[in-house]
């Protein structure tokens, strides 16, 4: 079974505190069917659930940006809000959606760099 950085962060955090999913699904009043599968990946980890494990571990400033980190990491589904968008950035929101599936990785690393490149 494989296990999203979020999902490594949850067991981690079920075995400093001895407990189990089931106990991390009585957190979250849910399932612990759905709690699998968001630590799978088959699902985005939800937003309300971040604060609740901040409060309920005590998490430190470090341990809430490995939280946030492995949130950002298992998202299997991202959103780009296009409102304010110009038509070139939509054009490239929609050409690189459609593309997405099709990068190598030499081409992702190229994309990413050059982003980065315009942040600096």
């Amino acid at each position: 079974m494989s296990y999203t950085k979020f999902g490594e962060f949850m067991r981690i955090q079920r075995v400093k505190h001895h407990e189990v999913m089931g106990d991390t699904a009585k957190l979250f009043n849910v399932k612990i069917p759905f709690v699998s599968t968001v630590e799978n990946g088959k699902r985005n980890v939800p937003d309300e659930w971040i604060p609740i494990l901040i409060t309920h571990y005590q998490l430190n400033e470090q341990e809430q940006a490995e939280l946030i980190e492995a949130v950002e990491y298992s998202k299997t589904q991202v959103k780009v809000n296009l409102i304010s968008a110009s038509n070139s950035q939509r054009n490239l929101a929609v050409q690189f959606q459609r593309s997405f599936d099709k990068l190598d990785d030499d081409t992702a690393a190229a994309i990413i760099k050059l982003l980065n490149k315009e942040e600096n």
